[in-house]
């Protein structure tokens, strides 16, 4: 898999083009500023958008998903949950257990609610690789006092579903840089507290 990251917005929100190859297919994660630089990209790259898929609804990874998703005419995915209460537009819902195709790459959808309620991470066993929004980053995880979140549901979405992930899983959060789950074991205290049952 191919993995093109675009920083933007007063928060530094990650936002992901992936893709197998150039003139091939591609689904753009959390383009939340900025439409032109997703656009361009897929564009100059001579790819075609199957689709947005946001891993949850808050405006700093939703802000420019209708104006991407209408330039390059390809629908707009997200968890039912957050789907429910969110005030943008959405084409598909989302729920665990869903696969997207990306040409011979499968796209496992994963509910991982704490962040929100639909807050979702997005996992390629192929290539090892999982978008995990907001859930989880490299030394810390997702807020939980947000509308919609929930610290009790961020401590089962850890224990219960992350910390299975083998540590070769290589993570691209919402914000920071990316690193392996090897890495957020050692590194990541709130992670380590919950998974080590400091914090149940």
């Amino acid at each position: 898999m191919q993995i093109k990251r675009f920083i933007g917005g007063s928060l530094e929100s990650n936002g992901y083009v992936i893709y197998r190859r150039s003139g091939g297919e591609c689904f753009i994660i959390d383009p939340g500023y900025n439409p032109r630089v997703f656009v361009d990209f897929v564009r100059g790259e001579g790819l075609r958008a199957k689709g947005i898929i946001l891993t949850h609804l808050h405006h700093d990874h939703t802000g420019a998903a209708q104006t991407v998703s209408d330039l390059l005419e390809c629908p707009i995915y997200m968890h039912e949950a957050d789907a429910a209460v969110y005030r943008g537009r959405v084409d598909e819902t989302l729920k665990d257990g869903d696969k997207l195709k990306l040409e011979d790459e499968v796209l496992k959808i994963i509910s991982t609610p704490g962040h929100t309620k639909g807050s979702i991470c997005i996992m390629s066993e192929k290539s090892s690789v999982c978008f995990t929004g907001d859930t989880v980053f490299d030394t810390d995880l997702g807020r939980t006092d947000l509308e919609g979140g929930s610290e009790e549901e961020m401590k089962a979405s850890i224990r219960d579903v992350v910390d299975k992930w083998d540590n070769d899983i290589h993570i691209y959060p919402g914000h920071d840089d990316g690193c392996t789950m090897k890495q957020v074991r050692k590194y990541n205290t709130e992670f380590i507290a919950i998974t080590e049952g400091r914090n149940r």
